[in-house]
């Protein structure tokens, strides 16, 4: 399991929105809300570990993009995302702008 942990804290990597792109338009991005570890999910997703998944789901700390997240991204395609790949599956996660910030 460590292996598994290591091997997703390595390909652990940031995304600009237009990357994503192709991956929202075959279904497979899977917004992670910020509470949560994002390898914490990729090695639970990878593992099998349906309990923990369905909980995330049930209290929809991971979902699939709504259409007005993606028309917001769209407008903003500066927009950059932490990214885990845990195929079939992109893994993301929305990056604090710090030019935004007040």
């Amino acid at each position: 399991m460590s292996d598994l942990r290591a091997e997703l804290t390595e390909i652990l990597d940031e995304a600009e929105w237009e990357w994503l792109i192709p991956h929202v338009q075959r279904d497979a991005v899977v917004l992670v809300a910020p509470e949560l570890n994002l390898v914490d999910v990729g090695v639970a997703i990878a593992s099998d570990r349906i309990p923990s998944v369905e909980q995330w789901i049930n209290e929809q700390l991971i979902t699939k993009p709504t259409t007005v997240q993606i028309g917001e991204w769209n407008g903003n395609r500066d927009k950059r995302f932490h990214t885990l790949i845990v195929q079939p599956y992109v893994l993301v996660q929305e990056m604090v702008n710090p030019k935004m910030s007040i």
